[in-house]
């Protein structure tokens, strides 16, 4: 997993300064504004020690790529989680994590939506994002930027082979359980207590033939109205957080 070397808002930069404030390079904000939010994030900056340099709006825009800055951009520098997607399982293992809760996306190339289920999977304590090297989006400013802070605490991996890291997932009794409009059973019909990848598509396409058939077992969403699909930050948010009900909330 790596971080991109800006980031932008205060939810994004404010995550690096609690998580690592010594990869921050500097801070850059917006001098003329004054209110409450920005006060209280320049005394935490200021607290963890950052280097805090004033600038206009324009400059901040140009920096993070975006005018959605709300006048904070960050230069910082690049934290990689040099454990494989199998270091990881073993480190859960090690701690007593007997039931990994795992969200695969398979074609997700929008940076808002992989913002969003980073977000989502942060919040229901999924414990890795899973994605193919060639049919997904890396980690950006502006995935960031949506993830509210997530791009830094949530692993994403990034496989060669998803079909192929499916299979080894399986291989640790992970069951593989994909999401699919004409799926015969719906997410409230299956077990999701134990050890479990969920599997979602993107938009319009879904899911790959291979990713398809690699799954244990399919599921659906109930749709109860005149559309037929949720996007699929919204769907990771009903199935991550069905599982983390079942599971107890913990």
């Amino acid at each position: 997993m790596s971080s991109p070397k800006v980031l932008f808002g205060f939810h994004a930069v404010g995550v690096r300064m609690k998580t690592a404030p010594k990869s921050i390079i500097e801070v850059y904000f917006e001098s003329t504004r004054r209110d409450a939010r920005m006060r209280q994030f320049l005394e935490r900056a200021k607290e963890a020690g950052v280097r805090l340099i004033e600038a206009d709006a324009m400059r901040i825009a140009k920096l993070a790529g975006s005018h959605g800055h709300q006048g904070v951009a960050a230069r910082v520098e690049e934290i990689k989680d040099t454990r494989t997607l199998d270091e990881l399982l073993d480190d859960l293992e090690e701690a007593g994590v007997a039931s990994p809760l795992l969200l695969v996306l398979d074609g997700v190339t929008d940076p808002h939506n992989l913002g969003a289920c980073l977000r989502v999977a942060d919040g229901a304590g999924a414990h890795a994002v899973i994605a193919p090297k060639d049919h997904a989006v890396g980690i950006n400013a502006t995935v960031a930027k949506v993830a509210s802070g997530a791009a830094e605490t949530v692993p994403y991996f990034m496989v060669t082979n998803l079909a192929r890291t499916l299979k080894e997932l399986k291989e640790r009794n992970v069951w593989i359980i994909g999401t699919s409009d004409d799926a015969p059973k719906t997410l409230y019909q299956v077990d999701l207590k134990g050890p479990v990848a969920l599997v979602l598509g993107a938009e319009g396409d879904g899911m790959r033939q291979l990713t398809r058939k690699t799954c244990d077992e399919l599921i659906g969403i109930p749709m109860m109205g005149a559309v037929s699909s949720l996007n699929v930050s919204v769907a990771s948010g009903v199935c991550l957080y069905e599982a983390l009900r079942q599971r107890g909330g913990q």
